[in-house]
């Protein structure tokens, strides 16, 4: 992290050094923990001069691909604590913001407000991570749009208090598109997003994740696993089977099995039982049975 730092424009050195200070006694187990590892290191780089300069992030790719852990490697490089939300269909105003809760104050029975990720990061100056975006129902999201633009603040509907974002705020998001419970997510929330592409690693970088971050230390086997992914990642690309079986949180699903099972029985519990068309689990199978016999 410190050499990709050094690469950066000095004004950006600057205002991540900055970040570092503010939050040095901050709410550390907020922290990202990084381990993000980019085949481009402008993937990183251009995440932290677009925040550095007050826009929000949308990480763009596959699911598996490593954008929560791109955005938990943001939030080590800045020391800035992050605050998560889930989105879902269910997600709600409650669920963003807060809720109205009975507390005791002085012997009595008060109604309080708990604050939501989104009113704790923008009191606190902290990163706010918004994984899955599209997920959410459309009617939802607006409520963030005077989060999201120049204006940075907001309204609580629960409590009519106004809240302006500390300068240090930032927002990244992450979309998967096209996967069964998404939706086109709406142009003008787009718009408040610089977009990112974040696409599946390969080559000496993935076998570099997979020697890191898996169980497995066989080299010959880690080769065989970087070769499997390289084959799967071709198929996708053909339209032969879907971006989830190239995930490399599966790969490293079966990487990790491969330590006690043998390979074809660790893919198909890491990767080929996932999947729902019986061609894909087919295909799949055929690829790792020709690499691992």
């Amino acid at each position: 992290m410190d050499q990709l730092r050094h690469q950066l424009p000095s004004e950006v050195q600057h205002m991540i050094n900055e970040r570092k200070e503010r939050f040095i006694d901050s709410q550390q187990e907020l922290i990202g923990k990084g381990g993000y590892t980019a085949a481009d290191s402008a993937i990183i780089e251009d995440c932290l001069i677009a925040l550095s300069l007050g826009k929000n992030v949308l990480l763009k790719g596959p699911t598996g691909a490593g954008k929560t852990k791109l955005a938990e490697t943001i939030s080590a490089i800045f020391q800035q604590p992050m605050h998560s939300v889930n989105c879902s269909v269910d997600l709600d105003a409650e669920a963003l913001l807060g809720f109205k809760t009975l507390q005791q104050q002085n012997g009595e029975t008060v109604i309080g407000f708990t604050p939501g990720p989104v009113i704790q990061a923008m009191k606190s100056g902290h990163l706010l991570y918004i994984d899955e975006i599209n997920m959410a129902k459309p009617e939802t999201l607006p409520i963030l749009n005077g989060v999201l633009d120049y204006r940075r603040m907001i309204t609580n509907p629960f409590t009519s208090e106004v809240i302006s974002a500390q300068p240090s705020f930032g927002v990244v998001a992450a979309i998967n598109e096209g996967y069964v419970g998404t939706v086109p997510l709406n142009e003008a929330l787009k718009n408040r997003f610089v977009v990112i592409e974040v696409p599946y690693i390969q080559g000496d970088v993935l076998f570099s994740v997979l020697q890191e971050q898996s169980k497995l230390k066989n080299e010959d086997l880690l080769g065989q696993f970087v070769q499997l992914s390289f084959d799967l990642n071709t198929q996708v690309k053909n339209g032969q089977v879907s971006e989830e079986a190239a995930s490399i949180r599966a790969l490293l699903d079966a990487s990790d099995l491969a330590v006690y099972l043998p390979p074809l029985r660790a893919i198909q519990r890491g990767i080929i039982d996932k999947l729902e068309d019986e061609r894909e689990r087919a295909a799949i199978f055929n690829i790792a049975q020709t690499i691992f016999g």
